[in-house]
């Protein structure tokens, strides 16, 4: 554990940092402004997907921002590590029972941020139903 910054290391959570309510309410506040940008993406979009890994991309952003202060409201910390699955697994730590929105979204970032095809419809609504969801818990957690 490295005391002077607040970082540790777990095995089941990988690399993590201290939060406090000012970490939350700016990770809820980034959480926010990242969804609310991938709805105005949206308006602009059409049926023929032209924009969805934009969509899908500010989506994930979004969620982990959302699952950072889930972590921080509940356990005082959040993830910091390379590993999606430290941050899925710390999130299961705070809660069960979102932590698969938060997996969803992961999933679908590299293929919407480095695939070499545009998402389907079906990926674009999982990722803004999966950022949604784990809004709404960040938004009432303190």
């Amino acid at each position: 554990m490295d005391r002077e910054c607040g970082n540790r290391v777990t095995r089941a959570t990988g690399r993590t940092a201290d939060c406090d309510q000012q970490t939350r309410r700016g990770r809820l506040a980034k959480a926010r402004q990242f969804l609310s940008a991938a709805d105005t993406i949206l308006v602009f979009s059409d049926e023929d997907l032209d924009l969805s890994d934009a969509y899908i991309t500010l989506c994930v952003h979004a969620g982990i921002a959302a699952a950072d202060a889930i972590c921080c409201a509940l356990l005082g910390r959040h993830a910091i590590g390379e590993s999606h699955g430290d941050a899925v697994g710390l999130l299961e730590t705070a809660r069960m029972d979102v932590a698969r929105h938060l997996d969803t979204l992961l999933k679908l970032k590299t293929r919407s941020g480095y695939g070499a095809t545009p998402s389907t419809l079906a990926a674009r609504k999982q990722a803004g139903r999966a950022a949604a969801a784990l809004l709404e818990v960040a938004g009432a957690v303190r």
